[in-house]
């Protein structure tokens, strides 16, 4: 048996997408794919423009198999944490051959070259990169930087090194060198749209794109060109009832959390340093929007998407000490269900078998799985999703459902 593994938030799934999904299935012979998914808030320190058991109807819907939630900590989190999440969730399931992942360069040997560096972190590389953030670069420029300095041979991977795919490429492979996995990386030349590109192509634009088209109110004629007939059709099914959801909408509760703890500063929260705590003091009274926070306090070594998963670990109350507590986990403790196809049920028996954690399909038999600390972290997620579901319950003007009514996803 032979299984794909894809990291991914489906923000929301097209085109792009069910072409990597179906290239990777079809390269390596794949029998099942699982994915690793985002859950309500994304990398870029936002929410998801819809929720994740929508997300995940859609994915299994375009030939996923089984669907697992990334954790909170990690799902809007920095791109090494990210994927280093998701590599441990993958390689603890014991039956995953490949990772998979798009990437702007295509090619994962020059990944892997980049990646072994990242992983062994050399003196000659670290003091470096010490010395770029010393003179106020911010940390992907620093790092480019210092690995151009180190092996100025890498001139020739320049723009490697800045596309925002090819260095998710790299911290996968990097988090699989240090996991020592057997898992194999394969990666998909991404096609279509840049990763920021926020116009339209044919068939083909970015999850950007599309997302800035519903909130501007495009012409659903327009949206379905970009996503697979299945995606398109759950995606205006959800906003039949549901309104999309934007950063702006967690603008009061942002505000409320900032006030409240003001006096105190904002360093015990994860990638909050003392200067930007600082900053958010000294601008509190300008606060107009969650967005608009972000353009008010990002400068240049201090970017606007670090800024922005800064202020929602402060608003979800993902302190320093919770990264901490997941280390000592391993990083990722369980595989949460989110959904499955129906005839996928022999790859969830195989997980079962070969898993060196809990695959939990049902929230009332976790606390029983689960050691303390980690069924400590499934619950700080719970409240992290409640948030979301209060935030979008109360924009789409409809009941609250706690997560615990929620059922996962079969197709």
């Amino acid at each position: 048996m032979i299984i794909n593994g894809i990291v991914a938030e489906y923000n929301p799934f097209h085109n792009g997408h069910l072409y990597q999904l179906n290239d990777a299935k079809e390269k390596n012979n794949a029998d099942y794919t699982i994915i690793v998914m985002s859950g309500n808030f994304v990398q870029r320190g936002a929410p998801a423009l819809l929720d994740k058991y929508t997300r995940t109807k859609m994915a299994l819907s375009c030939g996923a198999d089984l669907v697992l939630e990334l954790p909170c900590i990690y799902a809007c989190s920095s791109a090494e944490y990210f994927a280093t999440g998701a590599v441990s969730l993958l390689d603890k399931l014991g039956i995953v051959n490949h990772i998979c992942f798009g990437s702007e360069c295509g090619d994962t040997s020059v990944l892997t070259k980049i990646a072994e560096i990242l992983a062994c972190e050399p003196e000659g590389y670290t003091n470096s990169l010490k010395d770029y953030l010393k003179h106020g670069f911010s940390y992907p420029s620093a790092r480019t930087q210092a690995l151009l300095h180190y092996a100025p041979e890498f001139h020739e991977y320049r723009d490697v090194l800045s596309s925002p795919n090819n260095i998710l490429g790299m911290e996968y492979i990097k988090a699989l060198i240090r996991r020592n996995s057997s898992i194999i990386p394969y990666t998909t030349t991404r096609y279509g749209s840049d990763y920021h590109d926020k116009a339209f192509g044919e068939y083909n634009c970015s999850a950007l794109a599309i997302r800035e088209a519903v909130f501007n109110g495009s012409d659903t004629e327009t949206l379905s060109l970009q996503m697979p007939a299945q995606a398109y059709e759950i995606l205006t099914d959800c906003f039949a009832s549901i309104a999309p959801v934007s950063s702006n909408a967690f603008s009061g509760l942002l505000h409320y959390k900032l006030l409240l703890e003001a006096e105190n500063g904002y360093t015990d929260y994860l990638d909050v340093t003392q200067e930007l705590s600082d900053r958010i003091v000294k601008n509190l009274y300008s606060f107009s929007s969650f967005h608009g926070f972000c353009e008010l306090l990002k400068t240049k070594d201090i970017t606007y998407t670090r800024i922005s998963r800064c202020l929602l670990h402060i608003l979800l109350d993902i302190k320093k000490t919770d990264l901490e507590a997941c280390l000592k986990l391993d990083y990722t403790p369980y595989a949460r269900v989110l959904g499955f196809r129906k005839d996928a049920e022999l790859l969830l028996k195989e997980i079962k078998q070969a898993s060196s954690i809990p695959l939990i399909t049902k929230l009332a038999d976790a606390q029983k799985l689960l050691s303390e600390d980690a069924y400590q972290m499934l619950q700080k997620d719970l409240k992290r999703s409640s948030i979301y579901e209060s935030v979008s319950c109360r924009k789409s003007n409809v009941l609250m459902r706690n997560e615990l009514q929620k059922q996962i996803v079969i197709i």
